[in-house]
């Protein structure tokens, strides 16, 4: 009876002490961080893929920041605007100069009034300043001011819808190429021209 006494009392301090430990795991599982418990039981070791490429698990992957390269000129001489502002400010007053020629074509042909006015008003002002020019003819008087606007209008409605940008660039681009062929060429026969009345003169 003492023997069976001395093997369940054995059993129940063995039931106990596996009991605490259990407990003890659990204590010590649950102050693991949750994204420690989800990356430590998803990470499956594969010895085939980490021999063949083991810097993917010995060194992180870092991004590094993109690098734009510019390959275009760098223009001087123009201080905070852009060549191409530049030419859009020469454009802007060319747009003003082509739509006081056609307001002023059309006023010819249907009222020859304004016609003369406009006319008048331009031998006293200059079209160097476009908005300058618009600006003094609305404040000349109110039939100088519905001119204006007229002015105004067309010079919106053609920059938008009647001027004709690739064309612009194919001809720039034609009249840079052929000026640089002719003025090449003129220098050849030029010089070519020299060395051979030399040779002749020796």
């Amino acid at each position: 009876m003492e023997e069976i006494f001395g093997l369940q009392t054995e059993a129940a301090h063995f039931h106990k002490s596996k009991f605490f430990y259990l407990l003890s795991m659990e204590s010590s599982v649950a102050l693991v961080p949750f994204s420690q418990l989800t990356s430590f039981f998803s990470h499956k070791p594969n010895n085939r893929i980490s021999k063949a490429h083991p810097s993917w698990h010995s060194k992180p992957r870092t991004s590094l920041p993109t690098r734009i390269h510019c390959q275009k000129m760098y223009v001087p001489g123009f201080g905070e605007a852009s060549p191409e502002a530049k030419a859009a400010s020469n454009l802007h007053s060319f747009f003003t100069y082509v739509a006081v020629s056609i307001v002023t074509a059309q006023l010819e042909s249907y009222n020859t009034e304004a016609y003369e006015e406009l006319m008048e008003f331009l031998s006293r002002n200059s079209l160097n300043d476009g908005d300058k020019f618009c600006a003094d003819l609305m404040r000349e008087s109110s039939r100088h001011q519905a001119l204006a606007l007229r002015i105004l209008e067309v010079r919106s409605a053609y920059c938008k819808n009647d001027f004709e940008w690739d064309n612009l660039k194919r001809l720039a681009s034609k009249m840079v190429d052929e000026s640089n062929t002719r003025l090449m060429r003129d220098y050849v026969l030029e010089t070519s021209h020299v060395g051979s009345e030399g040779k002749n003169e020796k």
